[in-house]
């Protein structure tokens, strides 16, 4: 062996121990003459030489020292055999196939996060890689989810692909609107009726718990999935099995916001921007000054359904006494009137008049 610290290492993977056994003959020392030399017992020279202990960053450097080597030579020495012995391992390499199928499956979905909310109930990895196999409909965990190539749009970041958490979101949307199908057939006609009479119809958050039903007599399946943290998204619209799906995340709580997104998504449906191969996936809260067309047409379809006769004038003191009056004129839940104001800029985000506005945190998930 030689006493450069640049030679390239043997090509055959043999034990450090043994090299070193090597290199002290060749040099006619004994163990006991090496251990006085690095200054450590006869004992711990013989485990090393012998495989029974490995070497550590501090004797990799005594030992260079001795036998003018660097210490990252008897290091990469110890690592080339222990690596060539693991490579040769069934068990460690099967456990190594685990880990990198459970690299895979937490690259396409928070697999911690989804079996903590009881969406993935799977105990082994076999039955975990299946059910996200079937979350995704895919053939493989290789595969790519089938709505990432979709036309999906989303006014947080135009274009972009979906991210990991929103792909999931949407996917376990898609899970849910499975469950349970639409009772009737797709009614745009119907859909419209139920989107004219909505901001009249829910004037509490309890209103929220008909509204299921009622959208699955027209033919849409209506889904609630919690958002997912770090997600960004309020809502989405695509179709699942032929039928039009609307998902809400629950992410704004106050009943307005919530109500809004539904009417947002319902007028991209009615709209046709949603087919078998589109879908739209919106954070509506995402403080873009600057909307697409398309973005402002359904806009304008949810403020014409919440006003149908037209935009209320409005005074330039805003008080208590007058949002009453207005809303229960308009028919509206006066957090509604309130939350249109707030969106027109009438009104302070942080208006008093929204204090103790109706939350749907709590209505949401009764929804099945």
């Amino acid at each position: 062996m030689s006493n450069t610290s640049h030679d390239p290492l043997p090509i055959d993977q043999t034990p450090v121990g043994e090299l070193l056994g090597e290199e002290l003959e060749a040099r006619n020392w004994s163990q006991a003459d090496f251990a006085a030399i690095i200054g450590r017992p006869t004992q711990f020279v013989s485990e090393i030489v012998t495989g029974k202990k490995e070497i550590t960053r501090e004797s990799a450097a005594q030992i260079g020292a001795a036998l003018s080597h660097s210490a990252e030579y008897w290091l990469k020495l110890q690592d080339q055999y222990l690596l060539a012995e693991q490579a040769k391992s069934s068990v460690t390499q099967n456990k190594l196939s685990e880990v990198r199928r459970r690299a895979r499956l937490n690259k396409l979905a928070p697999i911690q996060l989804l079996r903590k909310r009881k969406i993935l109930t799977g105990s082994s990895l076999d039955e975990l890689e299946a059910e996200i196999m079937e979350l995704f409909d895919l053939d493989s965990i290789e595969g790519r989810p089938q709505f990432v190539g979709a036309a999906a749009a989303k006014r947080s970041n135009h274009g972009d692909d979906m991210s990991m958490l929103q792909q999931a979101w949407v996917a376990c949307v898609r899970k849910q609107a499975r469950k349970r199908p639409p009772t009737g057939m797709y009614s745009p006609e119907g859909l419209v009726r139920v989107a004219e009479s909505l901001s009249r119809s829910v004037h509490r958050a309890e209103d929220f718990a008909k509204l299921p039903d009622q959208f699955s007599d027209v033919g849409v399946r209506l889904v609630y999935v919690e958002s997912l943290p770090g997600a960004k998204i309020d809502g989405c619209a695509m179709f699942v099995d032929g039928h039009p799906v609307i998902g809400l995340s629950g992410r704004g709580k106050r009943l307005d916001k919530v109500l809004f997104t539904l009417l947002h998504e319902i007028a991209h449906i009615l709209r046709g921007h949603v087919d078998a191969d589109r879908l739209i996936v919106e954070d509506l809260d995402d403080g873009h000054t600057q909307e697409s067309v398309r973005e402002i047409e359904v806009n304008d379809d949810a403020v014409d359904w919440i006003f149908p006769t037209g935009y209320p004038s409005v005074p330039a003191r805003i008080s208590a006494p007058w949002v009453d009056q207005t809303a229960s004129e308009l028919g509206l839940s006066r957090i509604v009137l309130i939350g249109q104001l707030q969106k027109r800029g009438r009104l302070d985000w942080r208006t008093t008049l929204a204090k103790n506005a109706p939350s749907v945190s709590e209505v949401l998930p009764l929804w099945t």
